[in-house]
């Protein structure tokens, strides 16, 4: 088994490295000029299992790219196996033609993937599960609840005196999953979206709220909107305290400002994608996923269960 890292998160590969006990593989990754990508692989994989660590963040359009080659050099390079290790997996969103005249940009993702050879996936939290039926080759599903649900345990923030929310509809499986860790009651926001950027929460489904610490969920935060707005929510109804929990931090356009603005205690994300130390702030907490996907590499090295990581 051999691990490489590509340019857009080297901190999570050289954690995953060491929760292994493996140095990284070595690999020279370069722009030319012209901003197009070079790399060359300077150790032998022939024969080996290859693990490739690049989340597609950043500039996801030159960080996917980058994926595509490096794929593409090791299948020349006559490695027995190839995982693409994508803990975020870009153009998740766009998995539906939700209106005429619009693309499928997971589903064609996925494609390139298929094309560049790549033998296996492992992705972290996909907007949408149903993504992994875009492949024609095995995708591992991993999910945070573990991790952040093990944060909140650890300080007390469990049983009855939670409020479990979801901050749409779309987050009501992931959000159960959470409840059947930490207990508490659950509650949905009615979530409108009046357009792309622009969401509008309009009604409260379950509690109650007063005087509960609300935990609100997410697969990830963005531009912040719909899940402040959620937090807004909880605090009109009374919650004694908010918390927002999400797996990918991204944080985009004026996301950290409306976070600051809103009744928020705390920010828990994971290092699916880079943190700045001033991104993170005082509210913002950055929890590792490291030894849950190095674990997952192991296992899969080895012909275990990946599904045995969330049993129990």
């Amino acid at each position: 088994m051999k691990i490489f890292s590509g340019r857009s998160h080297p901190l999570l590969a050289s954690r995953i490295s060491d929760h292994l006990g493996l140095p990284l593989g070595k690999i020279a990754i370069t722009d030319f000029p012209d901003g197009e990508v070079s790399c060359k692989i300077e150790e032998d994989v022939r024969g080996c299992d290859v693990f490739i660590i690049q989340p597609t963040c950043g500039d996801v359009n030159k960080s996917l790219m980058e994926l595509l080659i490096l794929i593409d050099s090791f299948k020349r390079a006559s490695a027995e196996r190839i995982t693409a290790v994508m803990p975020y997996f870009g153009y998740a969103r766009q998995d539906r033609k939700d209106e005429g005249r619009v693309p499928i940009t997971a589903k064609l993702v996925a494609n390139l993937l298929d094309r560049s050879g790549v033998n296996r996936v492992l992705a972290m939290d996909l907007h949408a599960a149903q993504i992994q039926g875009f492949f024609d080759v095995p995708v591992d599903h991993l999910n945070a609840v573990p991790v952040i649900s093990n944060y909140f345990a650890n300080r007390g923030l469990s049983g009855d005196d939670v409020l479990l929310v979801s901050p749409d509809e779309g987050c009501i499986k992931r959000t159960l999953a959470y409840s059947k860790r930490l207990g508490g009651d659950l509650a949905i926001i009615d979530k409108r979206r009046s357009s792309a950027d622009t969401t509008v929460q309009a009604n409260l489904i379950g509690g109650p709220v007063e005087g509960k610490v609300a935990l609100i969920f997410d697969d990830m935060i963005s531009t912040a909107g719909s899940i402040c707005g959620a937090a807004k929510v909880m605090k009109e109804h009374g919650a004694s305290s908010i918390y927002l929990a999400a797996t990918h931090g991204i944080f985009c356009g004026a996301a950290l400002e409306k976070i600051a603005e809103s009744p928020v205690e705390k920010v828990i994300v994971t290092d699916t994608i880079p943190h700045t130390e001033e991104a993170l702030g005082d509210r913002i907490e950055e929890l590792s996923v490291a030894p849950m996907l190095g674990e997952a590499i192991r296992r899969i090295h080895h012909n275990i269960s990946v599904s045995k990581l969330f049993r129990g």
